[in-house]
């Protein structure tokens, strides 16, 4: 096995030193205030939703709804409709307040959510 040849070193003083040192300027409030303006725009990005991730969690809201109806018309044939069934169905209901982007999309969405409302009336839980 080969040794990896030494290389010699200077001998070090233990101080260290840099050679045309010229005294600092004062940096640090322009990098605090640049660094302030890209927190304020990342934060300002977070608020802004895309449209296809608005439209898709809109999607899945009223499938949820739609499970829950379905529950309901299930419990209401088969006479076993349990409370929390509508307490489902009630928590629901206030997650229809957020548009889709969709003008055809927030109809159905409507429709849905005027059908939550009838069934949740018809138990008295409005």
């Amino acid at each position: 096995m080969a040794t990896a040849p030494s290389v010699a070193r200077p001998a070090s003083s233990g101080t260290f030193s840099v050679a045309g040192a010229e005294t600092p300027q004062a940096t640090g409030a322009a990098v605090a205030l640049r660094t302030l303006g890209g927190i304020d725009a990342l934060i300002a990005l977070q608020g802004i939703e895309d449209p296809v991730e608005r439209r898709r969690r809109a999607v899945k809201h009223g499938r949820r709804a739609l499970d829950a109806l379905d529950e309901l018309k299930l419990g209401l044939l088969a006479g076993t409709l349990d409370r929390s069934t509508m307490l489902r169905l009630k928590s629901l209901a206030g997650d229809f307040q957020d548009g889709s982007g969709d003008d055809r999309l927030d109809a159905v969405l409507a429709e849905i959510d005027l059908r939550v409302a009838v069934e949740l009336a018809k138990a008295g839980m409005a």
